[in-house]
């Protein structure tokens, strides 16, 4: 299992202040990893749940958020996980929902991305990049046009840069989550009749668990994964195989 082990690497998890991205901090710390949780809200209880962590202010609304993050000190794994959402038909969505979304899912995550890897290739290092793509950078969905293309942007971005740095020691890998249970899905969950047809359409008969996605995200930040690289790890129970 020493494969699985993160002992004595340092991680940055973006997004860590809940759901998802809090479930992946906790587990990469678990996985013996030192844990920066950031957020543009405190991320107190995720690193109250970590074996060692910190928390770090970050806010995406500015796609250079951490542009001088990686200067300051050496991190090895990047996890890009911060993400907004904006709901409207498509007749009547805004420019500046388009632009929104498109700075915190794609812009942001492109730059956080180039500061990353130019700091890890600067240091003639090796790295491991996963970043948090969806159903919806294979799928169109409806009424969300800027985060179906922000997503499908995080998928092509995620296979680019894993052809340029692959030969650099970076892996640049994805996560596609299915629907799961968090917050964010609260709504769908409470509605009976959508519950039931998302539940219908999901070969494992079920929700996934934030912990599904947090264990994939350990896989992608080990060295178990060293040959992976380019990848859109699909992690819906099987919704994208129907």
């Amino acid at each position: 299992m020493n494969r699985f082990s993160l002992a004595g690497k340092t991680a940055l998890v973006t997004g860590a202040n809940t759901g998802i991205g809090a479930a992946i901090a906790v587990a990469l710390s678990g996985a013996g990893a030192h844990v920066i949780a950031a957020g543009r809200r405190s991320c107190a209880d995720t690193v109250a749940s970590m074996g060692s962590g910190e928390e770090m202010l970050l806010d995406f609304t500015d796609p250079m958020a951490a542009k001088d993050v990686f200067a300051s000190r050496p991190i090895d794994i990047l996890v890009n996980n911060a993400g907004i959402i904006r709901r409207a038909d498509a007749v009547d969505f805004t420019e500046a929902d388009w632009d929104d979304v498109m700075d915190v899912n794609a812009k942001a995550l492109f730059f956080t991305c180039q500061a990353f890897g130019r700091e890890v290739i600067a240091r003639q290092a090796t790295g491991k990049i996963v970043n948090i793509a969806s159903l919806l950078s294979f799928q169109g969905g409806i009424r969300v046009p800027s985060y179906t293309a922000s997503k499908h942007s995080v998928a092509g971005l995620t296979k680019l840069l894993a052809n340029e740095w692959a030969g650099k020691g970076i892996n640049v890998n994805a996560i596609a989550p299915g629907y799961i249970e968090t917050n964010n899905t609260a709504a769908l969950r409470a509605d009976p009749d959508r519950n039931q047809a998302i539940l219908d359409r999901i070969p494992a008969g079920r929700w996934g668990h934030a912990q599904d996605i947090a264990d994939s995200a350990v896989y992608l930040s080990a060295p178990a994964s060293d040959y992976v690289h380019g990848t859109i790890l699909n992690v819906d129970g099987g919704w994208l195989a129907r």
